[in-house]
């Protein structure tokens, strides 16, 4: 279907891809994973034609058609939503603007009827005349309305456009699909729609996202990125992930018996395909798992940082009350009506379709804003750590890294270099890297950064506004696993889906006239249709 010979990348002296050959099969959905700088976008960027490797080439079979996820939202302002779908199937979408050029021509003669003929027998095996339809089907599948389908694409907000452009990517069934981080912008329910187009999609698709469970619901295989080679493994992230973890842990004994290092292998096997069994997966419907050799499984060189919270004390019962808390922006009432009595130990997802609700909300609650009305009082046994959505305001200086995070040590012993490079190491910033300037970070560092400080307060509640965003899937696993053995109480928002359904046991969602508050996990939560209904209602009310 697609595939790839002798692909080499450098720039200047780095060198990105050396000599990668690879083929990337129909039916298969390859989740293509790297550490940041491994080259993820640039590989795509060749794929799709919009950047030249410095030596092999790329070979689509022909007669097939590919499509790509747009990421410049701005690209199609001037068309109408419906329109900017169908240019989806560029060669479909040519005939029909071909046709209406000749339709609309004043002197139409004998051979534009005939041309208007040959037209329309190869618009028609192409199922053109259901286009416009079935554009009109996708956009509603994508929380589009019929009211803004003839609306001009510069008339729509951002995230709508994404929605728009993810139709398009979708539409007319391409044969080979790539995606560039498809989730960002987009809600639940959109996730779970798109998860479930791809777990039945039956051609060839390749996707980069940092969503583990977006990976997990859609991958056949994963395309691990490492020293300048692409490896394709069976299996869906998770797969990829504790094998990797189980490989590196048996390299590590070498009084083991290969036997029993064998048999331990075909056992996890075993036991993640039971698991893949009941299912809905992708996975589950090509049962690769159970079909892999065991020598196709390796250790990852992957470096994961070291996420420990820790805390200086024990909360009491008394962690935070919360009472007829109200929140409006520019005349949108975000929430009201909050009464929220938060327990020891609880770890909370908030929620809101509105992110301005939740960024509002810690920024209340920290002290930061000011609500309409309504109070609230933390336990004089609590002590918070915050990691706000905009970090900005920490980082407008030229501090080196280990001066930047000596501003929150608390005693001389904390103050110290060795001290304070500890920290920064757990977080993969060791040697000549802790000396950078704050100022040059990037927006992942920027995070790993904050962790550091967290880290370093050993608050006993953590407060987190979407706390993945600009991390690699490593530290997004570390931070992850982190949180769930932490022994505090966490308040967090997050578009990850695996962080909220194995982090939370507590959902609390904000709406424009009131609050729901459940003691469930996230899935159980997301899938309840009553309350799904009760949740619309409570949105379609703005006081």
């Amino acid at each position: 279907m697609l595939s790839v010979s002798n692909l080499s990348v450098q720039f200047g002296k780095r060198v990105l891809f050396d000599d990668v050959n690879t083929s990337f099969l129909q039916g298969n959905c390859y989740g293509i994973i790297g550490a940041n700088g491994a080259g993820k976008s640039t590989f795509l960027n060749i794929l799709t034609g919009k950047s030249e490797p410095t030596s092999g080439r790329v070979f689509l079979e022909p007669g097939k058609r590919m499509s790509v996820l747009e990421q410049n939202h701005n690209l199609y302002n001037e068309y109408s939503v419906l329109e900017t779908v169908m240019v989806g199937n560029k060669p479909m979408y040519r005939i029909k603007k071909e046709m209406d050029e000749i339709y609309a021509k004043e002197d139409f003669g004998d051979a534009d009827g005939e041309r208007v003929g040959v037209l329309q027998v190869e618009f028609e095996e192409m199922n053109g005349w259901n286009a416009e339809s079935d554009a009109a089907t996708m956009l509603s599948n994508l929380g589009i309305k019929a009211d803004y389908h003839y609306n001009m694409m510069k008339d729509l907000d951002g995230k709508q456009k994404v929605r728009v452009l993810l139709a398009q990517a979708l539409f007319g069934n391409p044969d080979v699909l790539i995606m560039d981080e498809p989730t960002n912008d987009l809600d639940y329910d959109t996730i779970i729609w798109l998860e479930n187009f791809l777990a039945n999609y039956e051609n060839t698709v390749i996707v980069v996202s940092h969503d583990r469970h977006f990976l997990d619901s859609v991958c056949t295989h994963i395309s691990d990125i490492d020293f300048g080679k692409i490896n394709h493994f069976s299996g869906n992230y998770t797969f990829w992930y504790e094998s990797s973890q189980l490989a590196a842990r048996q390299r590590s004994q070498q009084n083991k018996k290969a036997e029993e290092k064998k048999n331990e292998l075909q056992e996890f096997i075993r036991r993640f395909s039971a698991n893949m069994a009941k299912s809905k997966q992708a996975t589950s419907r090509k049962k690769m798992i159970e079909k892999l050799n065991i020598e196709e499984i390796k250790p990852s060189s992957r470096r994961y940082p070291a996420i420990i919270f820790e805390r200086d004390r024990e909360a009491g019962d008394q962690i935070l009350n919360i009472e007829g808390l109200k929140a409006s922006i520019e005349g949108d009432t975000l929430f009201k009506n909050v009464d929220i009595n938060l327990k020891k130990g609880d770890k909370v997802v908030v929620y809101s379709r509105d992110s301005r609700a939740t960024t509002a909300f810690y920024e209340i609650i920290n002290g930061n804003e000011h609500p309409v009305s309504g109070k609230y009082s933390w336990g004089i046994t609590t002590s918070q750590s915050y990691l706000p959505l905009n970090n900005s305001q920490f980082f407008k200086n030229d501090l080196t890294l280990v001066d930047w995070l000596r501003q929150w040590a608390k005693t001389e012993e904390e103050r110290e270099e060795v001290y304070i490079r500890g920290f920064l190491g757990k977080m993969i910033f060791s040697g000549e890297e802790a000396l950078k300037t704050s100022r040059v970070l990037s927006g992942g560092e920027k995070v790993r950064c904050m962790l550091s400080r967290m880290m370093m307060m050993r608050a006993n509640v953590l407060m987190l506004d979407e706390p993945t965003n600009h991390l690699d899937l490593e530290t997004i696993t570390a931070f992850n696993n982190s949180l769930k053995n932490f022994k505090g109480t966490v308040m967090f928002t997050t578009r990850d889906h695996e962080f909220a359904q194995t982090v939370a046991n507590r959902v609390i969602e904000l709406t424009p006239s009131g609050v729901i508050d459940r003691y469930t996990t996230f899935d159980e939560y997301m899938s309840d249709k009553k309350l799904k209904e009760q949740r619309d209602k409570m949105y379609a009310v703005q006081v």
